[in-house]
């Protein structure tokens, strides 16, 4: 059983996996620690991670990149607009309000969601992991950002599904970083907590996370973040400066030139790099566009103040963190800085001037997040044994809930909002309500301005019902909602109680838990700890459930995920995958018999009047080369495009040309080798015959003679046997009668020691002993 860790970045993907000896990282088909989160639609099949980035520039419209930043998302969303600007494939608004990407793949247009892309990445990630582990990979744990909504974690999960994946854990990418942090460190202060904060600067997004440390656990105080800003938007700075530059100075408008703009970019990505290890750096791009080389320069100053309106975005992230953990910076005693776009200076100077101290860099900037999840896999696998560490995470959103008649308020929470911002993961709270009819909840984030710009604060909704069996007016709905492990709102279950004593009515107002009378509502939290302390004060509360379980029916629970995919549309999603990914296996292994039979077109060629020369006739060589020749030819005219059946036909044709010149060149060494083995057979039991009676001597003796005698004749008639003719005496017949003679030979053995008087000795002095 695998244990897996993915870290889905938006421009590269990392995947860990935990052995026996620790966490590693696993290479890719190149041998490297990174894969491209691409997938490129080529002619016949898609080519995906490295080999997708490979085609990239060839085959822009076609490829898809950054699918992070759009799976989850709606069509309309002013950040999802700036996205697409920056993309080159086509893409529109799907009937329900998402995003469908329109590109050519096989002669024909085709449509994907971006859930159904990311499946695709997915299952090119499981493949690497597998290759790599020589076994089958299942359960694993994702890596999300914190900001992500209930949608894009239920469409991560989607996505896994799709590629054939069972996500154990969505984490959140600061907390698998902490948890990497802290599994390890054994110097924590025994006097209390160690806060440790978090800057997470990835490729697209700024994570921040203030997370307080004890030995054994660990636990997020809050999470803050920057979802708009990330590396590439201090490579889109340069790429701004130097296009600009390039229309003033060469009249050339990159913009307008799709490859132009994906070269200059990662040029610009390239100049970031160089920049962060010196002062000033050049800039030199061949043939950009209309033919034109460029050339550029910027010093690092230049840059910083050009980023100078980004540098302070890094800011708001770090003081909002520290303010939701209700710490002074003072209480900070270390900060980490990870992710692909934290190695700016300027980045440092303003973390250090924030937190008052030098930002560590103890951890791997790439690879924290992949490891922290291939640990939590661990933890959460029954295969490893990790040593008990606890990790409490916390959701980075406030969540409402509310009915057919409004929302639902308790005493604490009066704006309806039922998993405070801060709730740890997971949770379960159980709503009982009043009803003698089917209801619907609708769940939805109570404060929109603590959700990335643009995106809606509907979540899902609930249908509770229909009832069944006898009820009335009276009758209790017990509903248990659930903020699970993945940190996605479900309703877990749904419980229709007849009647209720005195005893359930106390049990369901548990001193100091939130409720309210004004609905028929009663809100209790189903926290392990709660409910530990209230059984132990309570002791009659057992005795009480056990009567009211005697009494509960099922209620059926249907669910709305608003924007997110049915089970019809996953199945189909999953379908069309397994599609595709055959479409590419059929391409791949007629590649590969292509490859072969060109292979073997020269290396018979180059046999034919070389090893094989004497083996051949002058007739046989001259219609060799002539098939050989016309197989060429045909591969590079009308051949180029064939099925696996017709290249593995034309492959087999030739070979029963040329096979039997093979067999003649192989059969001169492996005959002499035979023919050793067999003279040295008739020496042993020549030699081994001396000890055996008179009779079963001779008998072996004349087998060996016979067979003798037969070698002789026979390689004396091979001798006068040209090398280009078949042979007369082939290495598989030396090999049979070497077998008849050891069998022969065995035979005769065995039968004279049964007969022998030594024999006979044996058995009369066994038996004189048992008398």
């Amino acid at each position: 059983m695998s244990v897996v860790g993915f870290d889905i970045g938006n421009e590269n993907c990392v995947i860990a996996a935990v052995k026996h000896r620790g966490v590693d990282v696993l290479l890719n088909d190149e041998s490297k620690r990174e894969t491209p989160g691409i997938v490129c639609f080529g002619e016949k099949q898609r080519l995906l991670g490295s080999a997708g980035a490979a085609s990239a520039m060839m085959n822009p419209k076609s490829t898809v990149s950054q699918v992070k930043k759009l799976i989850g998302r709606r069509f309309r969303e002013p950040d999802v607009q700036n996205e697409l600007k920056r993309l080159p494939f086509e893409s529109s608004e799907s009937p329900d309000g998402g995003i469908l990407i329109t590109l050519k793949y096989l002669g024909e247009t085709h449509t994907f969601t971006p859930v159904q892309v990311m499946g695709m990445l997915f299952a090119h990630l499981k493949g690497i992991a597998e290759k790599n582990l020589e076994l089958p990979v299942k359960d694993c744990v994702i890596g999300v950002p914190s900001y992500f909504t209930d949608l894009q974690r239920r469409e991560y999960l989607n996505a896994a599904a799709i590629a054939g994946l069972k996500p154990l854990k969505l984490i959140h990418d600061c907390t698998a970083t902490a948890l990497g942090y802290g599994i390890y460190k054994t110097d924590f202060s025994n006097g209390g907590m160690t806060y440790v904060a978090f800057v997470d600067i990835g490729h697209c997004d700024t994570q921040v996370s203030i997370v307080s440390f004890e030995t054994g656990h660990m636990r997020v105080l809050s999470h803050a973040f920057d979802s708009s800003l990330g590396g590439r938007d201090f490579d889109e700075v340069l790429f701004s400066y130097f296009a600009a530059q390039f229309k003033d100075q060469y009249k050339i408008d990159v913009y307008s030139n799709v490859r132009a703009c994906i070269r200059l970019r990662a040029a610009c990505e390239k100049l970031k790099k160089v920049l962060s290890a010196n002062a000033e750096a050049p800039l030199n791009i061949e043939c950009l566009m209309d033919e034109k080389d460029v050339k550029g320069f910027i010093k690092r100053e230049e840059f910083e103040k050009l980023a100078s309106g980004l540098l302070e975005r890094i800011a708001v992230p770090c003081k909002k963190a520290l303010a939701d953990a209700g710490l002074h910076v003072d209480k900070i005693q270390s900060v980490e800085v990870v992710g692909s776009g934290s190695r700016i200076p300027a980045i440092t100077k303003l973390l250090q001037s924030l937190f008052k101290r030098e930002p560590s860099r103890k951890l791997n900037a790439s690879e924290c997040v992949a490891c922290g999840c291939a640990l939590q896999c661990a933890m959460l696998s029954p295969v490893f044994r990790v040593r008990e560490y606890e990790v409490q995470d916390s959701i980075p959103f406030s969540v409402g809930i509310a009915s057919d008649e409004g929302p639902i308020c308790t005493a604490s929470n009066p704006n309806g909002i039922l998993f405070p911002k801060g709730q740890p993961i997971p949770s379960v709270k159980v709503l009982t309500f009043q009803r003698s009819s089917s209801f619907r909840l609708e769940v939805f984030y109570a404060n929109p301005d603590e959700l990335p710009v643009g995106v809606s604060s509907k979540i899902s909704c609930f249908t509770i019902g229909p009832f069944q069996g006898p009820h009335n007016e009276n009758t209790r709905v017990k509903v248990k909602v659930k903020l699970n492990i993945h940190g996605v709102v479900t309703v877990e279950s749904a419980m229709l109680i007849g009647h209720v004593d005195d005893s359930v009515t106390k049990e369901k107002t548990r001193p100091g838990m939130g409720k309210t009378e004004s609905e028929g509502v009663k809100v209790d939290s189903m926290d392990e700890n709660v409910d530990r302390d209230f059984k132990s004060s309570h002791p009659s509360a057992d005795g009480a459930m056990k009567d009211k379980v005697s009494r509960r029916l099922e209620v059926p629970v249907s669910e709305n995920v608003y924007g997110g995919m049915t089970g019809a549309e996953l199945s189909k999603a999953h379908e069309r995958e397994v599609q595709l990914a055959q479409q590419d296996r059929t391409v791949e292994q007629t590649k590969d018999k292509k490859n072969a039979l060109e292979s073997y077109v020269y290396e018979m060629r180059n046999k034919l009047f070389n090893t094989y020369r004497g083996f051949a006739t002058e007739r046989e060589r001259d219609s060799i080369s002539r098939s050989l020749q016309e197989t060429e030819e045909w591969l590079y005219e009308e051949g180029d495009d064939e099925t696996e059946n017709t290249y593995t036909s034309k492959l087999e044709d030739l070979k029963k040309l040329v096979d039997p010149i093979e067999n003649r060149y192989k059969d001169g060494e492996a005959r002499a080798q035979a023919a050793r083995d067999l003279l040295h057979c008739i020496v042993d039991y020549r030699m081994s015959a001396d000890s055996l009676p008179t009779g079963e001597k001779e008998l072996i003796y004349n087998e060996c003679n016979k067979a003798e005698e037969w070698l002789r004749e026979k390689s004396q008639q091979q001798d006068f046997t040209p090398k280009n003719a078949d042979p007369v005496l082939w290495s598989s017949e030396i090999r049979n009668r070497t077998e008849d003679l050891k069998t022969k030979c065995k035979r005769i053995t065995s039968r004279g020691s049964k007969a022998s008087p030594y024999s006979e000795d044996k058995k009369s002095v066994k038996s004189s002993s048992r008398g």
